[in-house]
């Protein structure tokens, strides 16, 4: 099947793009299918007249789907002129069949519907009451049997047509799925990214800030001091070894695009309390529970771990209907270890949604690894995140 004018056209009349009937297809069954109807139904008079009327029919079918109903008026008046002239004996609206589903495929039913009605009418009029030696029974019989074939006709190519139509309208609307989806993706993304520009502005500002109060200290005891001054910038030079690692963690996120989901600025571990605090305030009996050092950890490691524990609070609060929750983090030499579990409901297949993959793709950045999956009486969020020593 293709696409033709009169397919387009016929798709705007319904709403939707339906497929053109096959012109060529349409064509050879009407040059074989008229000969052998009228043979059946004892029609065929004369065998140069019947292969007249089906190559005619057949030539307007060929042009069927461009202007199907001219074609269907000038198929059913070629057939009443040819039973006028006693040149074929039966058929009124059977053999201009592919006219008819032209028509309804272009989305013209009424017309369809009112052409064959008429030639119908008519033809019961003419062999009933002008054409000799036909009775009523007979008139009955071959106008009844046409009138059910075109009835069928009609009803097929009409569900046809719906069918064509509603998957068209299935795949349009797949296909703005999947387009609000690629936008969403991409506000997200850039979402993400003016989140990473954040932390990136803090850490540029503390360690400025950090940096300027041991030059100061420097500048004063430079004289009076030397050992001073000499520690003093002994300590900022460290400051700003660590800032460099820091923005160098968040400028190769920005570069490699694999931003993971950031909402607002990330306070980092000194923020976990307050975390917890807005969660206890919602009715959850929050644990939080620190072992280690943490004043070595990075900026980037800090913002991930904070972000860690907020989006597993949330979804605590959100999804898991639990009554407590217990946060662990561990601050080891060269990594920190999250455990956030709770004693809520925890399905059996765990839907991967936008807060984890989150959660996820921000650990990997940083060369960690996190699960989360059902745990010991509820739900389970491990995360393992390393940093230099």
């Amino acid at each position: 099947m293709r696409v033709t004018a009169a397919g387009r056209r016929g798709g705007t009349a319904g709403g939707n793009s339906v497929p053109a009937m096959n012109r060529y297809l349409a064509s050879a069954l009407t040059l074989v299918g008229v000969p052998a109807g009228l043979a059946i139904t004892g029609g065929s008079l004369d065998t140069i007249m019947t292969m007249t009327l089906a190559a005619w029919l057949a030539v307007l079918a060929l042009f069927a789907p461009r202007w199907p109903r001219a074609v269907l008026v000038l198929s059913v008046l070629v057939i009443a002129g040819m039973r006028g002239s006693s040149l074929v004996d039966s058929g009124w609206v059977w053999p201009a069949t592919a006219a008819f589903v032209a028509v309804v495929l272009a989305g013209h039913l009424r017309t369809a519907m009112i052409v064959g009605g008429t030639a119908l009418a008519y033809g019961f009029a003419w062999d009933g009451y002008v054409a000799d030696g036909h009775g009523g029974d007979w008139t009955l019989a071959h106008v009844g049997g046409e009138t059910l074939w075109l009835a069928a006709v009609l009803a097929a190519t009409t569900a046809y047509r719906n069918t064509i139509r509603w998957q068209s309208e299935v795949a349009h609307r797949l296909e703005q799925d999947e387009h609000e989806r690629e936008l969403d993706a991409r506000r997200r993304r850039a979402e993400e990214r003016v989140g990473i520009a954040r932390d990136l502005h803090d850490v540029v500002s503390h360690t400025l800030a950090v940096v300027g109060v041991h030059l100061n200290v420097a500048l004063d005891s430079f004289d009076s001091d030397p050992d001073e001054a000499r520690s003093s910038l002994r300590l900022a030079q460290e400051v700003r070894g660590r800032a460099m690692t820091d923005l160098k963690s968040l400028v190769d996120v920005l570069r490699e695009g694999a931003a993971p989901a950031i909402g607002e600025p990330a306070d980092g571990l000194d923020g976990l309390e307050r975390l917890a605090e807005q969660v206890r305030s919602a009715g959850l009996a929050v644990s939080l529970n620190e072992f280690g050092e943490r004043a070595l950890v990075p900026a980037p490691v800090a913002t991930a771990v904070y972000r860690v524990v907020q989006e597993s609070l949330t979804n605590t609060v959100r999804h898991a209907g639990a009554s407590r929750v217990a946060v662990t983090v561990r601050y080891a030499p060269a990594s920190v270890v999250v455990d956030v579990q709770d004693n809520g409901t925890a399905g059996a297949t765990v839907i991967d949604g936008n807060g984890i993959a989150g959660m996820r793709e921000r650990v990997a950045t940083l060369g960690g690894a996190l699960t989360a999956g059902p745990g010991k009486g509820g739900f389970a969020v491990l995360a393992t995140i390393p940093f230099a020593a």
